[in-house]
């Protein structure tokens, strides 16, 4: 099983503004007050997407912020509400905030939607605070922020076989040959940062998923290299390969590679 991870901020839209405005019109003296009320923000939902199955697409973007509410209008009309912003996740993702390490949702079934910034509730008009002793009132409301927060985004992918060795050993290679997956390759070391998953067609009917880890050295826990980056990608994987030799977990057995 491997993790794969990504840290994003989210905001939920600011609410609409209430309105200050007076009801003005051809022999109706003394129209009073008709501010109308400002629009809800949107919301930043997450759903789930199987056509998805990495975090890659975070690595890129990682500010969503929802759109604000429409201000309220003349003759009390209400402000337009803005549309949610739906952010696609793979299957199997679980959202943790960054502050209080709170897990907010673990999102597994496509199509599973989850609110995870709520939007901002739009002001009141002045035509809502108008009264008997205060018939045209001339305050109104500004509306709410939207909720923000930062969260980590975990993925577990799970993978069969696991490339382990020092860097620039060949272990991208060795995937873009016995897969279709085609990771960065290059002569220096940490070319990879995140694990590159393939699939390897074994026979008719039958195949395997092989994962290629980020190269680790010689003092690791010291934060040499990518020091416990490493230690959190991976986990007890059915075959781990390093550069000379595979040992098979289950059947404890151990084999030269070629």
């Amino acid at each position: 099983m491997f993790v794969d991870k990504a840290k994003i901020f989210v905001k939920g839209g600011d609410g609409g503004d209430g309105l200050v405005s007076y009801r003005r019109e051809a022999h109706v003296p003394l129209g009073g007050p008709a501010g109308g009320d400002g629009g809800k923000g949107g919301d930043v939902i997450f759903r789930v997407d199987e056509g998805l199955r990495t975090l890659m697409d975070f690595r890129y973007q990682k500010h969503f912020k929802a759109p604000r509410g429409e201000k309220g209008k003349t003759k009390n009309m209400h402000g337009a509400n803005a549309e949610d912003m739906v952010v696609r996740v793979p299957p199997g993702t679980v959202v943790i905030d960054d502050d209080t390490q709170e897990v907010l949702a673990d999102l597994t079934v496509n199509g599973q939607e989850v609110v995870i910034a709520k939007g901002g509730r739009g002001g009141r008009g002045n035509s809502r605070f108008a009264s008997p002793a205060n018939p045209a009132p001339e305050i109104a409301e500004k509306g709410e922020e939207g909720e923000e927060r930062w969260v980590v985004l975990e993925l577990k992918v799970m993978a069969d076989v696991g490339l382990v060795g020092f860097p620039s050993v060949g272990k991208s290679t060795l995937l873009s040959v016995v897969s279709a997956a085609r990771p960065k390759i290059a002569s220096y070391h940490f070319t990879t940062l995140t694990p590159n998953l393939g699939v390897v067609d074994v026979e008719e009917g039958r195949s395997f998923v092989m994962a290629d880890l980020p190269g680790l050295i010689e003092g690791a826990h010291l934060a040499v290299g990518l020091g416990h980056e490493f230690c959190g990608i991976s986990s007890a994987p059915e075959l781990s390969c390093t550069s000379s030799t595979c040992r098979a977990r289950k059947a404890g057995t151990r084999t030269k590679t070629t």
